[in-house]
Formats: structure tokens, C-alpha cells, sequence
């Protein structure tokens, strides 16, 4: 990330140079006989996953015609074929654009022509996803212990600046958008929540989130760059027994997990995890009030963030001192990163008044690929808006109340659906809800709820609606509600707000 000229970091995947900070400023670099890759039977050092890495440029590059500046595709779901893709395709300055397996073959062929990709890389398993993809695909064969060393050393060094992956956001309110990050927005995200995390090297990061998801994806580069060993979950989809088991046997320092994650596997769990783990980090969603002071019963280390595809994953941090002394709270900025509380008038918000996030710093992102209107609305004076509502308390902690386009106005009045979802998850029969505006002609707006039950429990709309009387004001109380077996989420479990209106179509 300096200039080409310097000598390689040996054992180095993305074949860098020698850092320029001091160990003082930056003591995490990965040392090439620490492990990378923390594998169930053995595990990779960073200078065997460097070999694995030249190896799979090579093989890429023995069948395909890639440039430094074009975008590749990756679809696949093993966690570590992934990641050494990732890896190659950075090593050779071509764009990763990760692909979420779950979608349709026309969602992701969508993508695909949106990001405009030269190249498809998936696995065998993957192919059948591919039919309706206009650009050609590389199936990456199986790689073993055995395969041929290779010296492929990159096309140049890495600059700041340079484009590292095109991200598709996960769509929960719409058309996913196309962020475009760089290398420095990675760096600056790794050193901010090595920083806030307080992470130290050979620490164990457990890693459960999908690869294609930027919470999944900036654990490999944090670890990377911050010198941790990643221990990867199955490929997909969550196998709670499976996790439980590896946090109970494993040396695991870290894991990241959203929410309902978390309390699954608290459901699930028969054994004590492992003393080592330090941090449970939260992201995604804000974690219920009944699931913490279920975390805070037991003990449990919670650290909540938050962040978004545009900022390379978190950008603000709470420790678990705060997350149980502040109950709500997200925390404050990492390092490189400012964020800002503005009212309508586009003026800073006094303390616990809300209005828009915005965030500024070094992990912001470039923009939105090819998309000039979207990114002007975005990126606005140095100033990512996030469309997110929040206040900052007396002491500068920020709380994250709700996306704009979520709040409802009924009658001149602000209902924040995290408010009335939070009333509605005290009833005994219901697990999850979803609250949201349907228009009114009189009132403008009201609320509705899509209402998650319990197992074996049972729930009418008349039980619902008089519950919520008694614990809401009355513009506040759902007018309407529909039952789902499961709310609509995405492939990391945020809920999917969007989804939930076809329940009231007839509105």
C-alpha cells in the first residue's frame, strides 16, 4: 500500500509490502508462522495460505483473460475456497464482487450485469446458479496440501485508493445498491475495531457470517491485516449445534453474530462456551431487551456495533460495560471515523434529540458503482446520510432508533416501529414482530404489526391489540395485524421490512 518498489512481506496472501507504521502504532502484523486459517483437523499459517493464494491466481489465471481494474464474481459456499478467491483476485488488483448463494439464478445474474463482471468464479456446486449469466464462469477445481508451489506475486502493490470489492447492499428496503470499497476504506475498518475491540494477535475469530455478507467478508481482511486466525462455521446454512459445539470446545476469542443468531444458540446450548471467548459481537439489528438481560444473567460478553455495507462494516462500538450499564446503546466512533447527529434543518441535534446519522472517515465508501443519483443522495459534503434515525445521550454513546424510511407519521405524530416491536415482544405468545406504516386517509399513516408467534403458543389480533393498549399510547397501537410462521429475513438474519407490506396488500 506504499510504494512498488519495497521489499514483499514474506508470508504475506495479498503479497504487500512491509508495513510503514511502527509496532507501536500498528503492532498486529501477521507473523507468517502464526495460523491464518484455523481448520477443524490442522491449521494454515499465513505463509501457507500466501502459497494457497499464488497458487489459485495461477490456476485462475491459466484459463481466463483478468486485467488489474476488472470485476470478478464469486459464488461459491465454502468458506475457505472463498476466501482464497477473495484473496487471488486482491493479490491480482481485480474486484471482487461476492455473490450471495441464496439468491434466484436472476437476482444474480442482476448483479452480475449491474457490477459489470468480466468473470464468474464458482464451484462445482455453484454451476447451476450461473444459467442465466451473461458473463463467462471459472469453475475452481479442489486445491490440496500436495498442489505445486507457486511465486505469483501480483500485478503491483495496493494502494489506498484502488477498488477492492463491489458489495451489493442486502436490499431490506428495496433494490440492493452497488457500494464500492477500497483497500484503505478495509485497512481503516480493520484498525478501528482492532482498536475498539482491543484485539490482540493469535486471537481466535470464529466466523459464522456469510463470506458474501461485509460482516462475514471484513473478518478475513481484519484478521489478515490485524494477524488473527479465523476458525470458519459450515458453509450454510447456520448449524446452531454445530456453532455451539465449537464455542464450548475451541479457544474462541471472538465471534460475530446478529441477534437471532445469538439467541438460537442460547436456546440450543447444553454446555458452557469456552472461558477464552472475549467478545460477542452483535451487528446487524439491535438486540431485544429480553435478549440481554438474558445475556446479562448469564454473564456473557456483549459488545454491540453498528455499521452498514457503506462504511466496511462497523463504524461505532460498545464494550460490554456499556452495552449492560446503557441499555440500547451502540457506543461511540471507532478510530478514523466521525459521526454526526443532524436535525431537519441539516444542523447538529442536541444530546438525546433525534434526527439522521451521518458518518464520516477512511472506511466510508467510494459510492455506488455506476449509480451518480444514488451516490449524490448519499455522499453529500464529506458525509455518508445514512437514512438512520439516532441521538446521542449526555456522554456522546449513540442509540439507534430507526431507519428513516421506517419511521411512521400518523396524524403529526413520530411512531419509531422499534418502540411498539419492543411492547409487542413482552406478550408471552409472541417471539419477533415487525411494525410498519400502511397509509391512512385521515391520519395519514397508521400502524401495522406482522406478528412471529412462539412455538405451541397461540395469539388472536383482538389478544394483540389489546395488550399493546396497555403499554402504548394510542396513535401508537397497531391497527392492523397478520401472523407469519417466520418473518422475512435476509441471509444474515436482519428482518426484511419491505417484505412484510405483501401481508396487508389490501391496504
Amino acid at each position: 500500500m506504499t510504494h512498488e518498489n519495497q521489499r514483499r512481506r514474506r508470508g504475506d496472501p495479498l503479497g504487500r509490502p512491509q508495513a510503514t507504521m511502527n509496532d507501536r502504532q500498528h503492532p498486529l502484523n501477521p507473523d507468517p508462522n502464526d495460523i491464518f486459517f484455523a481448520l477443524e483437523q490442522s491449521g494454515w499459517t499465513f505463509a501457507q495460505v500466501n502459497r494457497y493464494v499464488a497458487l489459485t491466481c495461477e490456476t485462475i489465471l491459466s484459463d481466463t483473460a483478468l486485467a488489474p481494474g476488472d470485476r470478478a464474481a464469486i459464488l461459491m459456499q465454502p468458506p475457505v475456497p472463498f476466501a482464497l478467491t477473495m484473496l487471488a483476485l486482491t493479490r491480482m488488483r481485480v474486484v471482487s464482487v461476492p455473490l450471495n448463494t441464496r439468491l434466484t439464478a436472476s437476482e444474480l445474474a442482476w448483479q452480475v450485469s449491474n457490477a459489470e463482471c468480466r468473470l464468474v468464479i464458482c464451484t462445482a456446486e455453484a454451476r447451476a446458479q450461473t444459467s442465466k449469466m451473461d458473463a463467462p464462469t471459472f469453475e475452481l477445481p479442489t486445491m490440496t496440501a500436495h498442489e505445486r508451489p507457486s511465486d505469483f506475486d501480483g500485478w503491483g502493490a495496493l494502494r489506498f485508493e484502488d477498488d477492492f470489492a463491489i458489495i451489493h447492499t442486502s436490499g431490506t428496503t428495496g433494490k440492493p445498491k452497488a457500494a464500492v470499497l477500497t483497500y484503505g476504506n478495509i485497512y481503516h475498518s480493520a484498525i478501528g475495531a482492532a482498536l475498539s475491540l482491543e484485539i490482540r494477535r493469535n486471537a481466535r475469530w470464529l466466523c459464522v457470517l456469510p463470506l458474501y455478507h461485509v460482516g462475514g467478508l471484513s473478518i478475513i481482511l481484519r484478521s489478515l491485516i490485524c494477524g488473527t486466525a479465523i476458525e470458519f462455521g459450515p458453509a450454510a446454512p447456520f448449524d446452531v449445534h454445530e456453532t455451539n459445539r465449537v464455542l464450548s470446545d475451541n479457544p474462541i476469542s471472538i465471534v460475530s453474530l446478529v441477534p437471532t443468531m445469538l439467541g438460537r444458540l442460547l436456546d440450543a446450548r447444553t454446555r458452557p462456551w469456552n472461558p477464552r471467548l472475549r467478545i460477542i459481537l452483535l451487528g446487524g439489528e439491535a438486540p431485544s431487551a429480553e435478549l440481554l438481560a438474558r445475556c446479562a444473567a448469564e454473564d456473557l460478553p456483549i459488545a454491540t456495533c453498528y455499521g452498514m455495507t457503506e462504511t466496511a462494516s462497523q463504524v461505532v462500538t460498545a464494550l460490554p460495560e456499556s452495552v449492560y450499564r446503557k441499555k440500547g446503546t451502540v457506543g461511540k466512533a471507532m478510530m478514523s471515523a466521525s459521526v454526526r447527529i443532524i436535525d431537519e434543518q441539516g444542523n447538529d441535534a442536541a444530546p438525546m434529540t433525534p434526527g439522521e446519522i451521518l458518518v464520516s472517515g477512511g472506511s466510508v465508501m467510494r459510492g455506488y458503482y455506476k449509480d451518480p443519483d444514488a451516490t449524490a443522495r448519499a455522499l453529500r459534503a464529506g458525509w455518508l446520510h445514512t437514512g438512520d434515525i439516532g441521538y446521542f445521550d449526555e456522554d456522546g454513546d449513540l442509540f439507534i432508533l430507526q431507519r428513516r424510511e421506517d419511521l411512521i407519521i400518523s396524524g403529526g405524530e413520530n411512531i419509531y416501529p422499534a418502540d411498539v416491536e419492543a411492547a409487542l415482544r413482552q406478550h408471552p405468545a409472541v417471539a419477533e414482530a415487525i411494525v410498519l406504516g400502511l397509509h391512512d386517509p385521515a391520519w395519514g399513516q397508521r400502524a401495522a404489526a406482522l406478528i412471529e408467534l412462539r412455538a405451541r403458543q397461540s395469539a388472536t389480533a383482538d389478544d394483540i391489540i389489546a395488550f399493546a393498549r396497555q403499554r402504548l399510547a394510542g396513535y401508537k397501537i397497531p391497527r392492523r395485524i397478520a401472523f407469519t410462521d417466520a418473518l422475512p429475513r435476509t441471509a444474515s438474519g436482519k428482518l426484511m421490512r419491505r417484505q412484510a407490506r405483501k401481508y396487508f396488500d389490501d391496504d
